[in-house]
């Protein structure tokens, strides 16, 4: 199967394809209170690499944030990716929306959709058991996103978090 990755612009019709290792980054001017916008959508391998591609796609997407930030950011994405694969079903697509609003600062939405999966979503991240290898990922999104919603369904799922850093203050000048 090969993996595709699209970034775009808000103007109709304005989508660049590229293969997963050549990702692209498009800036874009919209009205909706964003400076500048950039969105990387791909298609990630339905298999264990799913989140291994998800934190290289962040990586391109978020090239030039503080560190922190990407490190929440692949921390989360990885989570959903190795989530989506173990619960659902092909396909496996990941949407990474890069936002400065006009105040300053920075917005980062991470969606991951799969196929769906046959079980309803948890109403809250459940408690993993303390000696448990695994059953921490939404408990880890929710810990370090401003925002998450999990929408489950038999014909797909979507999980989705809002990271947001304020504008630094101005440092005084001496």
């Amino acid at each position: 199967m090969r993996h595709r990755t699209s970034t775009s612009r808000s103007r109709p019709g304005s989508v660049l394809e590229r293969d997963v290792g050549q990702s692209a980054s498009v800036a874009r001017q919209d009205d909706i209170g964003s400076a500048d916008a950039t969105t990387l959508i791909t298609d990630l391998p339905y298999g264990p690499k799913a989140a291994e591609i998800a934190r290289e796609a962040v990586a391109v997407a978020l090239h030039g944030t503080e560190a922190d930030l990407l490190d929440d950011a692949r921390l989360i994405t990885s989570e959903l990716a190795t989530n989506a694969f173990a619960s659902g079903s092909p396909p496996l697509v990941l949407c990474i929306d890069r936002m400065t609003p006009t105040t300053g600062g920075l917005e980062v939405e991470i969606t991951v959709t799969d196929g769906g999966c046959s079980h309803s979503p948890p109403s809250s991240p459940p408690a993993p058991e303390e000696e448990a290898e695994s059953g921490r990922g939404l408990v880890i999104v929710e810990a370090l996103a401003n925002a998450w919603s999990l929408t489950t369904g038999t014909h797909g799922t979507r999980a989705w978090c809002r990271l947001t850093r304020e504008p630094s203050p101005p440092t005084a000048s001496t």
